[in-house]
């Protein structure tokens, strides 16, 4: 067993390898005050020469038994993996993915397993580190080792791998992975932090993730070496040149000025000819052959932007492809838009609900939570034109709406001031890049769309990298093309003066400080142009909901005066709700009632009548009651939604009363006083004494 301790950000970070899952290609064990994770690396040693991508599966799983919880639902055992797995393994996937050098096909499968979870630092961060730790544990696949670190930012500190008590206090929420020499990737939320601060926060989790590194590079030199190298696939030398020969002028006939679609065009036929002049003679390399094409257009593409300054649709390197927006376009839905940004078009739906619809989340580190606030991402198929199965949301789909709920959450009222469950649907209906970025605009606009008062709106675009002939080149507002073939995918949305979301991929090794710093700025100008056109549109929330949105109204009540509103076996709520046709929710923690309603006046009636059930009844005070049965005694009136006193007979009426029904019958409204409440709650009144001072 080879272990390994350092000190980062004032807690133990213990590393240690040689004692578990020995039949894994590597694993480790890694350990962050009470947070304690199994990363572990398989990697097959047969080559994939199918395909032309890096086939890595990376997978987090959380164990109940880590928080000294038992699984809910019937089966009382894990399932499938939460909302909280699926983006943590992102998480590392795209920390590592870097990593694997060009021609790396071999099935690879990282698994992330927590075993020990405390109720402070969250323990996907130590993910990142593991699972680097666990691949250059395994057969020599990787040069370099990457680390991560979570920061956040309470007033003027900067806090690395903050507590979960300080993530609710902080501004920021970044989670940060890179090597000894750069970034890697960057996954956060701000509420409304400005780009210097960004900045900032990127630079500090940076040193802290080198102290990371140092500690796993010891311990790799004390553990074994790999036993073996990995071969990387390459395509066959004959091939190679034979394709390359006749790909070369053909490529080279692309002409800048073309229109990206005379461009797509002119490859889509090429790739016909190439595969019918090389497939009789190489029948099983289609591969092979359409991966040189690729190489091929990547090339073309980057000599384009480096050597004339042209990008693959004839923009400028800053330039914002075609926006346009609208607002309104569905009748029956509470918010709706669409926004278009070139051949990327996002259909952005808001809906409305009450207390009632908030999602209930049950995390490994916290009891159950509420949330009110959910951004939903659909990619179907036909967006790229594309016929494939539909399932449940994937990966990428989850991501995508995570990103843009972050990026809108800076902006959303409180409960306080809106009562309502939001929930806010993107359905992207064409995509040719940024489509998480459209659905945040698209969303923005929907939000304000339903009258939901944004404090402003909230824009995002991608800005690209090419690294070429020494040369940094960023692009503002990235086409597909330009993501898939270029060298980053910086992801950025805010308002006109902040930030508030950002996401950061890369396909090199690292990205410098002086190329984030500058694509921030770049992203800031975008902002501001796309925020204009937004405001031609709606400048800012509606003043009123939409007529088929609930209405809702909230009341704070005592503690004590729930009991009061429910009523014995439910039955006074049951009668508010049966009166007013109104729905009501009743916060026993809190003591909140939640009223709702289509109608704004049923919403009022159930609001007035639990008023009048909560307050405090006074001697001497006169109320209007309604009398609810008669005795030979007296009459039964009430004077709030089930309370009610005795009005006996001798309080009728100045004059001698013989029969309570010469005064009053049942269903009549009459003006009473309270005269006497005794010390078990019941309560004496009078009709006659109502003029008295």
């Amino acid at each position: 067993m080879y272990k390994i301790e350092s000190e980062i950000a004032g807690q133990k970070l213990i590393i240690e390898t040689g004692k578990v899952a020995k039949k894994s290609s590597g694993a480790v064990w890694v350990q962050y005050g009470e947070n304690i994770i199994l990363a572990t690396a398989v990697i097959s040693s047969n080559i994939k020469e199918e395909i032309d991508f890096i086939p890595l599966t990376v997978d987090y799983r959380e164990k109940a038994y880590a928080a000294g919880k038992i699984p809910g639902g019937f089966f009382k055992r894990e399932g499938k993996p939460s909302e909280e797995e699926v983006l943590s393994s992102r998480l590392i996937d795209r920390s590592i993915r870097p990593l694997f050098p060009k021609g790396f096909r071999n099935e690879t499968q990282v698994i992330v397993t927590v075993l020990s979870a405390s109720e402070s630092n969250q323990p996907s961060i130590l993910g990142i580190t593991g699972a680097s730790i666990a691949l250059s544990l395994s057969d020599k696949v990787i040069d370099k080792m990457v680390g991560g670190v979570r920061i956040a930012k309470i007033g003027d500190e900067f806090i690395i791998n903050p507590t979960d008590k300080q993530l609710e206090q902080s501004e920021l929420d970044i989670v940060v992975a890179g090597n000894k020499d750069g970034i890697t990737m960057v996954e956060g939320e701000a509420k409304k932090v400005p780009e210097p601060v960004i900045m900032e926060a990127l630079k500090k989790a940076h040193t802290e993730i080198k102290k990371v590194i140092e500690t796993g590079e010891k311990l790799l030199s004390i553990a074994p070496a790999p036993k073996q190298s990995i071969s990387l696939y390459q395509v066959e030398e004959k091939l190679t040149r034979e394709v390359i020969d006749f790909l070369t002028p053909e490529i080279e006939n692309i002409n800048s000025e073309w229109k990206k679609e005379e461009k797509d065009e002119y490859l889509e036929k090429l790739k016909e000819r190439l595969l019918q002049k090389f497939l009789p003679l190489y029948p099983e390399r289609e591969y092979d052959l359409l991966s040189l094409l690729e190489e091929m257009k990547r090339k073309k593409l980057r000599e384009m932007v480096a050597n004339e300054g042209k990008r693959w649709d004839t923009r400028g390197l800053d330039e914002i492809r075609k926006i346009s927006c609208e607002v309104g376009i569905l009748p029956r839905v509470h918010g709706s838009s669409l926004f278009t940004r070139g051949d990327t078009q996002s259909l952005v739906v808001t809906t409305l609900g009450t207390s009632a619809d908030e999602q209930i989340i049950d995390g490994l580190q916290r009891e159950e939570i509420t949330k009110r606030f959910m951004f939903h991402y659909n990619f179907p198929p036909f967006s790229t034109g594309e016929a494939r199965r539909m399932g449940a949301p994937g990966r990428r789909e989850i991501g995508h709406g995570f990103l843009a709920e972050r990026a809108l959450a800076a902006v959303i009222p409180d409960e306080s001031t809106f009562p309502y469950t939001i929930r806010v649907v993107s359905d992207i209906l064409e995509s040719n890049g940024s489509s998480s970025m459209a659905s945040v605009c698209g969303g923005s606009l929907s939000l304000m769309d339903a009258g939901v008062p944004i404090s402003e709106p909230v824009a995002g675009v991608a800005i690209g990298l090419i690294k070429e002939n020494g040369k940094n080149i960023l692009l503002t507002d990235i086409l597909g093309i330009e993501d898939h073939l270029g060298d980053m995918d910086f992801k950025v949305a805010g308002t006109k003066e902040a930030v508030t979301a950002l996401q950061l991929d890369i396909k090199t090794d690292r990205v410098e400080f002086e190329i984030l710093s500058e694509a921030l700025e770049k992203a800031k100008l975008a902002r501001m142009v796309i925020l204009e056109k937004m405001a031609q549109v709606i400048e800012k929330p509606r003043e009123s909901l939409p007529k088929h949105a609930p209405r809702i109204a909230t009341l704070s009540i005592p503690m004590d005066k729930i009991p009061d509103v429910i009523g014995p076996g439910g039955r006074v709520i049951k009668r508010i709700i049966k009166e007013t046709g109104a729905r009501v929710d009743i916060d026993d923690v809190e003591g909140k009632v939640t009223v709702s309603s289509m109608s704004e006046e049923a919403t009022s009636n159930a609001l007035k009548m639990i008023e009048d059930i909560v307050r405090e009844l006074k001697v001497g005070k006169v109320y209007l009651g309604k009398v609810k049965r008669v005795t030979n005694f007296g009459a039964f009136v009430e004077i709030s939604p089930g309370k009610e006193g005795l009005v006996h007979i001798s309080e009728l009426s100045d004059k001698y009363v013989k029969n309570v029904s010469e005064v009053v019958h049942p269903g009549d409204e009459i003006l009473v006083k309270i005269i006497g409440i005794d010390e078990l709650g019941r309560i004496n009144l009078s009709k006659k004494r109502v003029n008295e001072k």
